[in-house]
């Protein structure tokens, strides 16, 4: 319950703001001559709407990527571990993600813990050079040092490549496509369908644009939840490099004998050792390749990484 009131309260926030963006942009606009209202007798008004669905879209994304820190060390619960009052063991982890960053030429991240029983990591922020990586406790408890630094170097490697931002990007663009398509949808069932004049004023309308959005929106969400399984693959060959492939392999192992239960780690956070969905559309949706694949293709990667 908590996850889903901060992932209303957010969304909300998001919309007041992209909101207020685009009545600034409208106001300046119109004063300009240029009509951006989205519907009119005689249609639907292409360039207005396209603007609209790409200042929410767009706008919504990168707001939600800026704000990612900070939503993630609320729902998660992340104490942020101070350097000069650190135990041995998280000073150990410190000087760990310092050497990770240093080889990966990024700046050294917020390093954190999160009170979970569960072996789990996660890397965000909207720069590489102001990111947080935050380890669970009970993976510290759990994992040898040398599988901890495979999972540290999967993080790294997550900040490193950038996937925080391209995601946030692609999720943008396909946000854009998303609502235009549906309020475009929406507006010819309410005109033609309901045959209510003028279009994208009755209930019928917003219903459909509702309907709509939750259907393209699981449907695009395929191509981002593709993008983020491969950017999996990409993270644990960084680790391997930086590691070993033995230890990313080990860190994946153990893992997978630990998880019988499910993540604690929301889909938005969680950048680490999520089991594969083993139902065929499902799988599509699943922001993670499973284990077994990801230990297979560093296996097989395995002979070439010196």
């Amino acid at each position: 319950m908590r996850r889903i009131t901060l992932f209303v309260l957010t969304n909300l926030l998001i919309i007041a703001v992209v909101s207020v963006s685009f009545s600034v942009i409208g106001s300046f606009l119109s004063a300009r001559g240029v009509d951006i209202s989205l519907y009119q007798q005689a249609g639907i008004n292409y360039t207005g709407l396209l603007i609209f669905c790409t200042i929410f879209g767009i706008g919504g994304a990168m707001i939600s990527l800026l704000l990612s820190k900070t939503i993630a060390k609320s729902s998660m619960r992340v104490k942020l571990i101070d350097p000069i009052r650190a135990s041995s063991g998280e000073k150990d982890l410190i000087n760990m993600v310092a050497e990770l960053a240093k080889a990966a030429d990024i700046a050294m991240p917020e390093v954190g813990i999160f009170p979970s029983a569960q072996a789990n990591a996660f890397a965000t922020g909207w720069n590489k050079n102001k990111a947080l990586v935050a380890v669970s406790a009970g993976m510290l408890r759990d994992f040898d040092k040398r599988e901890v630094r495979a999972v540290m170097a999967h993080e790294v490697g997550h900040i490193a490549n950038g996937d925080m931002v391209t995601l946030a990007l692609i999720q943008g663009v396909i946000n854009v496509f998303v609502l235009f398509a549906a309020r475009v949808v929406a507006f010819f069932v309410d005109k033609f369908v309901l045959r209510r004049e003028g279009g994208g004023i009755g209930m019928g309308y917003f219903i459909t644009v509702l309907a709509f959005d939750m259907i393209f929106g699981i449907l695009a969400s395929t191509v981002v939840c593709a993008f983020s399984r491969w950017r999996e693959y990409r993270a644990d060959s960084f680790a391997a490099v930086a590691t070993s492939p033995a230890d990313m392999i080990a860190a994946l192992r153990r893992l997978q004998s630990a998880y019988d239960q499910p993540s604690e780690i929301t889909d938005s956070l969680v950048a680490f050792g999520i089991k594969g969905k083993k139902n065929k559309f499902l799988s599509l949706l699943a922001t993670h390749p499973p284990l077994e694949k990801r230990i297979a293709a560093l296996e097989k990667a395995a002979p070439f990484i010196s």
